[in-house]
């Protein structure tokens, strides 16, 4: 396959088992770890914790990232499409309250065959947001919930920090696409069944990034529309320099959390800043695979 699945465009030959691209993955299914995962938002997590698949490879190359070891370091173990499914029973046979798929959309044809027979859980599509539209049209009636991230609205930051000048170009098309197939929100017992959930992380000294963010979900989406995740967990990644060797200050988040909440943008979720704690990344291990 000649690949042309996310907005690098790469066009590299990627095969069943042979490796390319800027994901650097076969088309195969390549994962690091499957586990129940309890520090997602409270309405995935349920009594058990989210019923979590985690892919490796990455068609973004951030320099802040806390899974670096399997989207840059390309750990992880191939299995089959038949392997995949078994997983997700596997997961909901223990508790899971959904099947969260993180970091697939380089594996978007294969994921989308193992989801040809319904789950009696809501499946997750957990991405970076960095997306084509028309790829996601494939998975319409598979995936119940989006869980994007919304990472940059301007340039600068997502060239410098990504390598991706055109990212909100491209994110905030994929999130209009995912909302399209969903429509708003929907909520039962305190999980979410269905809908769009977006995620944006406060990055150090970043704060006009973030404010563009909110004014985009803000002016795009109605409340009830869509939920939003501002998240505090930015932790530094060992080599980091200039704003990305520190946290997140107190006095960051507060403001960004303030403009968010004066943006009218109130159904969803933020974060103490304990969470920027690296325990709160699992040990991939290949575990569960």
């Amino acid at each position: 396959m000649i690949c042309t699945l996310c907005p690098r465009n790469c066009g590299a030959e990627r095969t069943a088992y042979r490796a390319g691209g800027v994901c650097a993955m076969p088309m195969a299914p390549v994962c690091a770890k499957a586990q129940l995962h309890l520090w997602e938002e409270p309405c995935l997590v349920g009594e058990h914790g989210a019923g979590t698949v985690f892919f490796s490879g990455c068609n973004l190359r951030c320099r802040f990232c806390q899974n670096g070891s399997i989207s840059h370091g390309g750990f992880g173990k191939t299995i089959s499409p038949e392997r995949l499914r078994e997983i997700y029973g596997e997961l909901i046979a223990a508790g899971a309250a959904c099947i969260d798929l993180v970091t697939p959309t380089h594996f978007t044809p294969v994921i989308r065959e193992s989801l040809r027979e319904p789950l009696p859980v809501p499946v997750v599509w957990n991405s970076g947001g960095y997306e084509k539209p028309e790829t996601l049209s494939t998975l319409e009636g598979r995936v119940q919930v989006y869980l994007p991230d919304l990472k940059y609205a301007l340039a600068g930051p997502a060239e410098r920090y990504s390598g991706a000048a055109d990212y909100f170009e491209w994110a905030s098309r994929a999130i209009a696409e995912m909302f399209r197939q969903t429509g708003p929100y929907r909520m039962e017992g305190g999980l979410l069944r269905s809908g769009v959930l977006i995620r944006h992380l406060l990055l150090p000294g970043e704060l006009e990034n973030t404010r563009r963010v909110i004014d985009w979900v803000s002016e795009t989406f109605r409340p009830g529309d869509v939920l939003f995740s501002l998240m505090s967990q930015y932790t530094p990644q060992k080599g980091a320099s200039g704003n990305l060797a520190r946290h997140v200050t107190r006095a960051e988040y507060a403001a960004a959390a303030a403009y968010m909440e004066n943006c009218g943008v109130t159904d969803g979720y933020t974060q103490e800043r304990t969470s920027a704690r690296e325990e709160y990344t699992p040990g991939f291990d290949g575990g569960g695979i």
